[in-house]
């Protein structure tokens, strides 16, 4: 129940109990406790024994721990019907991600300068695969490669 509690932290604990209740009625205080919790615990399997009385023969074998899911899947993958330590033994995740990171790696190597196949620098409307500069501002087209504005298609 309390397995993240350190032996400093359950000494301050006792400390700071004894100077809040003070030695003569911290023992009544513990039992007080621990009273509240034995019924809190008995209340709860009461709870638990009903649930599975209502469920049915069905459900015998119904633990509420599986409520949790890393408990569910820890136990599917313990029961191996369909499999599945197979699959996750033929999947080796690293080794995916190894081969992924060095295709890309070695597109980004691949990748031709900017020039194209004769040696001649490649534009941008060109389908030579080459970066282009975003550095540069675009070229500006003549005002004779304008399309003639038509007032009726707009």
């Amino acid at each position: 129940m309390f397995n993240d509690i350190g032996p400093l932290e359950l000494v301050t604990i006792i400390v700071l109990a004894v100077l809040v209740f003070g030695p003569d009625k911290l023992p009544k205080v513990i039992q007080d406790v621990m009273r509240t919790v034995r019924k809190i615990r008995e209340f709860s399997e009461s709870a638990k024994a009903d649930i599975r009385s209502e469920l049915g023969p069905e459900f015998k074998d119904f633990e509420f721990e599986d409520l949790n899911p890393k408990t569910f899947i820890r136990k599917q993958l313990d029961n191996d019907e369909l499999g599945l330590k197979e699959i996750r033994n033929g999947f080796d995740l690293k080794k995916e991600m190894a081969e992924v990171t060095d295709a890309v790696h070695s597109r980004d190597t691949d990748i031709p300068s900017a020039t194209g196949s004769a040696g001649t620098p490649s534009t941008p409307g060109s389908s030579g695969g080459a970066r282009i500069d975003m550095t540069k501002r675009p070229e500006k087209p003549a005002e004779d490669d304008r399309p003639p504005f038509d007032a009726d298609a707009t």
